[in-house]
Order: structure tokens, then sequence, then C-alpha cells
């Protein structure tokens, strides 16, 4: 073989290699890979899986991901959680498929129902939408009544037949061949299937794709941030309770002695732990935390400041609670009171039985404790003795009643008066009195007098 012949072989290899390679490449090119975003929801549908699902469709967005891809796991959870869940998937743009793995009842069927194509393992199931209560007994019709229409909107908004989504709510609803036994409707992979509920019954995401045509594709799990951990377990049910109990213990043990110490300390750090990540996760209001605080100052003057218990502490205790439970619970419109008023009462609930819990319990701490010998130095040890002028008996105020004497200190509205040789705690009816000033007894309550200035008369 010759020069000529050699170098036109060469060029010949080259050239087949150029038309092997450069197709090949523009084979690799045309590839689409999808980005599938990836989530769980295997938990309770109650605040933190909002939280989770806010921020994965959040993530996912960014990740300009092609589908979303939810595993489930769930018995259920709170409305109004699954009701926000349910809307953020409706309104997001991207592809959202659920796989039931194993459980999507009640609130996991509603949610289930938001996404485009919904999948289940073998032995999974769907539906089951009875609202019930703590003990699983099913609440009034009014709450029914709403559930029965997030189930069929929502059905109806995904293509899916509204009459079956209501079955699953309601057990009188009859609908051939799918719901005729009296019982609220629960489906298996192969009944969801035959009634256009679930896409196919499948073992993995691999044969997802499969089913739904993605043959290239890589998936992009949730990364959850130590921030969004702790915003988690802060917005838990029973950690917003244990909360208000350290916020209304520390209030009441602070009122009970004197100057600024650790129980208030405790209060206001528990107050912030209560409405700072209910802030952040768009429940609590502005007004809702000012309402908060206005109701604690109106208890704090009808404390110090006003005698007897009367419609300042009322309100207090009303903005204090009002405020406490509408932290709780997410606006349904732009009005102070646009709520859904069975998470109102919910929550309420929750505040009534952690702040009863935490006054009966901060009771019982105080005589423990004070009551103590390890403890006793943390209360006053002077004993006020009768023979020194002092005087608690019934008896002995009821006798004061109209009867003059003069102010030992100033009462602001709170004080002492001596009433012949004998030394009472008073309270200012009227206004403050400076000491040193005749006054008169005009009645007696919880082992005080209510005196005023002897000048003074009023109806």
């Amino acid at each position: 073989m010759d020069i000529k012949q050699t170098k036109q072989l060469i060029f010949l290899l080259m050239l087949l290699l150029v038309q092997g390679v450069v197709p090949l490449k523009a084979a690799e090119d045309s590839v689409v890979i999808k980005n599938i975003f990836v989530f769980d929801l295997k938990e309770m549908i109650a605040p933190p899986a909002w939280h989770t699902t806010r921020k994965a469709i959040r993530q996912a967005e960014q990740s300009k991901a092609d589908v979303i891809l939810i595993e489930m796991n769930t018995y259920g959870g709170l409305l109004d959680a699954a009701d926000s869940i349910r809307t953020k998937i409706l309104d997001t743009s991207i592809p959202v498929y659920v796989f039931i793995n194993k459980n999507a009842a009640s609130a996991g069927a509603l949610i289930s129902l938001a996404c485009d194509s919904i999948y289940m393992a073998p032995g999974a199931n769907i539906g089951a939408a009875t609202v019930v209560d703590q003990q699983g007994k099913p609440l009034p019709d009014k709450y029914q009544s709403y559930m029965r229409s997030l189930m069929r909107s929502t059905a109806e908004a995904t293509g899916r037949n509204p009459e079956i989504a209501q079955a699953m709510v309601d057990p009188r609803l009859f609908v051939p061949g799918v719901s005729d036994s009296g019982k609220v409707l629960s489906m298996t992979p192969s009944e969801a299937v035959k009634h256009g509920f679930c896409e196919a019954e499948v073992n993995n995401i691999k044969e997802i794709m499969a089913h739904a045509g993605i043959r290239h594709y890589k998936t992009i799990p949730y990364h959850i941030t130590a921030t969004d951990k702790m915003v988690r377990f802060l917005i838990r049910p029973w950690v917003s309770g244990l909360l208000i109990m350290v916020i209304i213990g520390g209030l009441y043990f602070e009122l009970q002695s004197p100057g600024i110490g650790f129980p208030l300390a405790a209060a206001i750090i528990a107050a912030l732990l209560y409405f700072a990540p209910l802030y952040l996760e768009g429940l609590a209001n502005h007004w809702e935390i000012l309402l908060f605080l206005i109701g604690v100052a109106l208890i704090i003057v009808e404390i110090f400041v006003i005698p007897g218990f009367g419609i300042t502490g009322i309100l207090g205790i009303l903005f204090v609670t009002g405020g406490l439970s509408l932290a709780l619970v997410r606006s349904t419109g732009p009005g102070f009171f646009d709520v859904n008023l069975m998470a109102m009462a919910k929550a309420s609930l929750l505040v009534i039985i952690a702040g009863t819990l935490a006054l009966f319990g901060s009771i019982y701490l105080t005589k423990a404790i004070f009551g103590s010998r390890r403890f006793r130095y943390l209360g006053l040890e002077k004993i006020q003795e009768k023979a020194s002028g002092y005087s608690t008996a019934s008896e002995g105020y009821k006798a004061m009643v109209g009867r003059e004497g003069v102010s030992l200190t100033k009462l602001r509205p709170a004080g002492k008066v001596q009433i012949d040789e004998q030394i009472f705690d008073a309270v200012a009816r009227y206004r403050f009195i400076d000491k040193e000033e005749t006054i008169e007894v005009v009645d007696y309550q919880q082992a005080q007098l209510i005196v005023k200035k002897k000048e003074e008369h009023h109806g």
C-alpha cells in the first residue's frame, strides 16, 4: 500500500468516525431531563404539614421543577391546615402528583384530590373524610356540609367525579355502583382506578414516571433548614398549649410577688416563642398580638388600680384569650374576624384548657413552694400579730363598716389604715388617698377594707 492509498484510508476512517460521533452527540443533546421535586406528607395534617408544603412548593418553583411529587401516608388531621395545603396545590402552576403509600384518609383525601395525578401503592386506601372531634365522633352537619363542599369543588377543579368525592364525607349519598352501603366511601387502588380517582397502582417513583411517560428525570428532595425544623416544632398544637401555660402561669406568679423576676421573664420568652413562629407562618397578625398585650394591660390595671373585679378584668381576659386564639387561625378574608369558625372553636378550646390548667397549676405550686421549708424564704416571714394591732377576722372587718380612721400609708389604691388601735389592709374605692387623711369604711372584701376620704360624697 503506497502513501496515497494510506492517506485515503485514514481519511475514510476519520470520516466514518465523525459521522458516527456527531449523530450520537446530537441524540444526547436532544434528551430532555425532567426535574421531579419530591417531599413527604407522612404525619398528621396540622400546621407543621402546612409549613412543609408551603416551603416545598416555594423551593420547587425556585428550582424550576417540572413536576412536584408528594409521597403521602396520613390518617388525616386539622381541616384548616388541610384546606391551606389544598389551596396551595391548586394555585401552583407546576403539575402535582401524589403517591399514596399507604393511607390518604380524611384530610389526606382532600389534599390528594387537589393533585393533578393520583398514584396508589398496593394495599393503599383513599377516603373516609367525615369531620370528627378528638374522640372520633362525627361533628354536627354544618361542619360536614363545609367538608362536602370542599370535596366537591376540589374534585371539580381537578376533573374528578364530585359525587364520588362527596360520598367520602356523606354516608347518606347513594352513587350507583360506587357507594350504596350507607357508610362513608373509601377506595382501594383498583376501585380508585376504575372510577377515575387514580392513574395507576404502582410500587415506587420509577413506576410513576414510567406511567407518566417521563423516561429521563432526576429527583430534587425537599431541603429543610434548622430554622424550619424549629418553626415546625413550635407550631405543633401541644407545644402551643405548653407555651400558653407558661405565659399564663408566669404572669400569675409575677403578680403574686413583688418586683420583676424570673416568672415575668419566662412569660415574655414563652410569648415570643408562641407568637414569633405563628407570625412568620402568616397566622398571627399585628393586631392579634396587640390584642393580647392590651388584654394583659387591662388585667394588670384591674388588679392593681381598680378595687374588686369588674368589666376591665373581664375585657382583659377576653382580649388575652382572643389574641392567643386568633393567632392560631389563618384569616380567610380582609376582616378581623374572617376566620374558619371550626378552626377558631378548636383554637379557643386549646387556649381555655391550657389557661385553666396553668391557673390551677400555678395556685397549687404557689402553696407547695411557699409552704415548704426549703423555699419558705421566698415568701414574707413576718407574722402580723393581733397584739401588734393587725386583724383579719371577717367579723372584725364587718364591724368596721361605717367607722372612721386615718390612712397610715398612701392608698394607690391599696395601703394600710388605722381605726382606733387596729391596723387594716385597705383599698381606696374612688381615687387615691394621701397619707394621714381621714377615711371612712364603706365596705370590706377579701380581707380588705374598702374606704373613701371622709369629705367625699358619692351616690
